[in-house]
């Protein structure tokens, strides 16, 4: 029988089974083998092969046309990213296109699909157009002047050069560094940051929406001890705070303190309830942390002596009993076995002692409640443009509504942007709703998500219009007035809610006039529009010799949808290895183990699926320095068997761990 493909030459049959290459190509005895031993699927033959030609010699063209088109954005491209950026327009030309039925006939060709080509673009297509070529006993070879390409090795080494750039050269081991946001005491607590920076910290990250210049020199002056002691180097990365937009402030809750003691799931009574008692004209703290402190007469106070029992009727008009168990010269601690709802006025009178009026004591004014919105599918809230103070909806006694719930917004200028129909999300998308109607001082939203038993809005909550287009500037006064600060003392500067590519060139402009020292930029995606000019932003921020994109996931979520998450992030992860720029994988990495002291399942899977960036950060958190050993832990683990979008072949102990013994079924009597 005459076989398949005879007309291919006997030499390149020949050709040793050692013609694989890197990216995935089998020597043609293999491919033939494969293909004649598919009876559902013909070998390819002549035609297929030279329909293959034809599509990707189409799409290289295409791919040196987009990198000729952009030659005058490559001419501003900083020397150190020039074949990266056009790594990237060779990569979004591709892009451009459904690969999908391309890649499965190279596939069944043996040949690479070009499922791995994003470092290393038009080489990757240059090398399957040789081989499909050669098949065809034809030579090819691109042309001369498209010479000067990234090659395999070169984008591999292009992403660790400009990664170094970024976060410095690893010295523990770990490819992926760590980067952690430091909380308000990291400024007076240096053990904290030694610790940090002891079990792996490679980049200690301070947000500029918190504390204040003072605090944040304390910061990095604890650092570089720490660098000093440990002999160890670690980057500081300072966040502007942006353009942030928040709920307004509410009206003041209720002036009431709830006193509960501890009790067990039968609700029997396992400790009492600790109660602060301090003198009203000079109030002092509570010896301990999170105690209801009560304000009263400092000459009743002093008359109080341990043992004593003080009765006393509670906001909800029931009897209570407190006892003095300690009187100190600062107060007094009294105790109480039952739950007791106090509101000033309260009157506090002693059972035995003196008698008249010295028996009683009022309890001062107490600091009003933290209010809150409740709002179910089908509210309808009312946004204002101003600062004033919002309130809860109003309703009669028949349950009646009178007037809908209000609360103001951080930034009023957007509701000049805003358009009936679109989406609205409030604090991280736990509540969302939609637009009805846009006034001159307010707009209508109805509520359309919340949690099946409602949500609760309270003020300084995050607002997201996904679907709108604002108009705003990504650096405000106060990151202006932060710069100063920041490009004196800091590596990086992150630039949050960076949506356009001019919004990367006003900070560059901003930074070039504080002077010669310049911090490299990192663009924080936390938008829909930040994510759909990413590629041009990145072109804007490859003009300096380092630069680096952060996938802030929160805000992202939001933005985008929730289910859409994993898609865009692998879209970015995608986009800036063909661009070369590392990557930071960030928010709720190990959430509640940095908080709580314990990781979830899913929270373990997440931080191994950041060894796909070149850094993650951990949030701030009572348990974060525990929660940096773990990290550790798992990217070590995880580098071993990925890089990137490529599975790598460790050995597997696993594989050693089947049984040499032989069994062997008993024969049948």
């Amino acid at each position: 029988m005459k076989r398949r493909n005879s007309h291919l030459p006997t030499a390149w049959r020949r050709r040793d089974k050692a013609a694989r290459s890197s990216h995935g190509l089998r020597s043609l005895d293999e491919i033939l083998a494969t293909t004649e031993a598919r009876s559902d699927s013909p070998c390819p033959g002549i035609e297929d092969i030279q329909h293959v030609i034809g599509e990707l010699l189409t799409i290289r063209a295409i791919m040196v046309a987009e990198r000729v088109r952009h030659q005058l954005h490559l001419g501003e491209v900083h020397i150190n990213h020039q074949k990266s950026a056009r790594n990237l327009l060779h990569y979004l030309a591709l892009r451009c296109h459904d690969l999908r039925p391309l890649q499965q006939r190279l596939t069944e060709l043996g040949l690479s699909s070009l499922g791995r080509a994003e470092s290393h673009v038009l080489v990757t297509v240059d090398e399957v157009l040789g081989v499909l070529h050669r098949l065809m006993h034809r030579f090819w070879q691109p042309p001369a002047e498209e010479a000067d390409v990234v090659d395999f090795a070169n984008g591999d080494r292009l992403l660790t050069e400009h990664t170094e750039c970024l976060f410095g050269p690893t010295s523990l081991g770990r490819r992926v560094r760590i980067m952690v946001t430091m909380p308000s005491e990291a400024a007076d607590n240096f053990s904290l940051i030694y610790d940090l920076l002891q079990q792996g910290m490679d980049c200690m990250r301070i947000n500029c929406a918190h504390d204040d210049a003072a605090a944040w020199l304390r910061m990095i002056e604890h650092l570089r001890r720490a660098e000093q002691l440990l002999g160890r180097s670690c980057r500081v990365f300072m966040d502007l705070a942006g353009p942030k937009l928040r709920t307004g402030p509410l009206e003041p809750g209720p002036a009431v303190v709830r006193i509960r003691p501890c009790r067990d799931i039968y609700g029997r009574v396992t400790a009492p309830a600790r109660i602060w008692l301090t003198p009203e004209d000079s109030p002092q703290l509570p010896p301990l942390p999170a105690v209801p402190s009560l304000s009263v007469p400092a000459s009743w106070l002093a008359r109080l002596h341990p043992g004593e029992r003080l009765k006393l009727t509670d906001a909800r008009d029931a009897k209570r009993t407190f006892t003095v168990v300690e009187v100190m010269d600062s107060g007094c601690w009294v105790e109480a076995n039952k739950t007791t709802y106090i509101v000033p006025g309260t009157v506090l009178q002693k059972t035995i002692g003196t008698k008249g009026d010295d028996r009683k004591a009022q309890v001062g004014e107490l600091p009003p409640g933290k209010n809150a919105i409740s709002l179910n599918k089908g509210d309808l809230l009312i946004l204002t443009l101003d600062l004033t103070p919002g309130c809860p909806a109003a309703c009669d006694s028949g349950g009646q509504l009178l007037t809908p719930a209000t609360i103001g917004c951080t930034i009023p200028k957007v509701f000049d942007d805003v358009r009936p129909g679109e989406s609205i999300w409030f604090d991280d998308g736990m509540i969302g709703g939609m637009i009805e109607k846009v006034e001159r001082s307010r707009v209508l939203v109805r509520i359309t998500q919340t949690h099946v038993n409602g949500g609760k809005l309270f003020a300084d909550k995050g607002i997201n219009l996904p679907e709108s287009d604002l108009r705003l500037a990504a650096t405000t006064t106060k990151d202006l007035d932060d710069l100063s600060f920041v490009a004196e003392h800091a590596d990086v500067v992150e630039l949050s809610f960076a949506n356009s590519a001019r919004d990367v060139e006003l900070l560059q402009q901003h930074l070039a006039r504080l002077g010669v020292r310049q911090p490299s930029i990192v663009l924080k995606i936390e938008t829909r529009r930040g994510f759909d000019n990413l590629p041009e932003m990145l072109l804007m921020a490859m003009r300096a010799p380092c630069c680096g994109v952060m996938i802030a996931r929160g805000d992202l979520a939001v933005e985008c949808g929730f289910e859409r998450l994993a898609e865009v992030q692998e879209e970015i992860l995608w986009i800036c290895e063909a661009a070369h720029v590392p990557v930071i994988w960030a928010t709720q990495v190990l959430e509640t183990l940095t908080k709580e002291g314990m990781a979830s399942r899913a929270e373990i899977t997440d931080a191994a699926m950041g060894d796909r960036a070149e850094c993650v950060m951990l949030n701030k958190g009572p348990y974060v320095v525990h929660a940096v050993r773990v990290l550790d832990d798992i990217l070590r683990r995880m580098q071993g068997h990925q890089a990137k979008k490529r599975a790598m072949l460790r050995k597997l102990r696993l594989a050693h761990m089947l049984p040499t013994k032989r069994y062997t079924v008993p024969e049948e009597k």
